[in-house]
């Protein structure tokens, strides 16, 4: 697979619609995944804390990212890597994600915890990629 390769029919870009909490203790985050069509994905089953890096990511400029993602963007800067974009998807009964990467080579990695990779893309500011078939009617509360 082409890191710059044309955007695989299944798959659709969506942009982080909302970011919360399930449970009053803040310990299972949320956040609704929203397409141009209009259709949603709701994710949840993840740390609270991810919910607050992705809300910080959204919420500010230039602040100081948390260890785990600043350690990523500095490998990243040593090894002249950008990460370019997250494909989110269902492997059995979780969800995964690939990163893809580019920059001296292309580097795909494949399989990692969705949450994770949907943080490093809020982080980025780069395209989100849902199968389709995740992606449902807006539903209202």
């Amino acid at each position: 697979m082409e890191i710059d390769q044309a955007q695989e029919p299944d798959y659709e870009s969506v942009k982080i619609d909302y970011v919360g909490f399930v449970d009053p203790y803040a310990v299972e985050g949320m956040v609704v995944l929203k397409a141009d069509s209009g259709k949603e994905f709701h994710m949840r089953a993840f740390s609270g804390e991810v919910a607050r890096h992705i809300s910080s990511f959204s919420d500010t400029d230039g602040e100081s990212a948390p260890s785990i993602y600043k350690m990523i963007e500095e490998i990243c800067e040593e090894n002249e890597l950008v990460l370019v974009k997250v494909k989110i998807y269902e492997s059995g009964e979780v969800l995964r994600a690939n990163l893809y990467f580019t920059g001296k080579k292309d580097l795909v990695l494949r399989n990692y915890r969705a949450s994770d990779a949907m943080a490093l893309g809020a982080f980025y500011n780069i395209p989100i990629l849902v199968r389709k078939n995740l992606l449902k009617e807006s539903m209202e509360a």
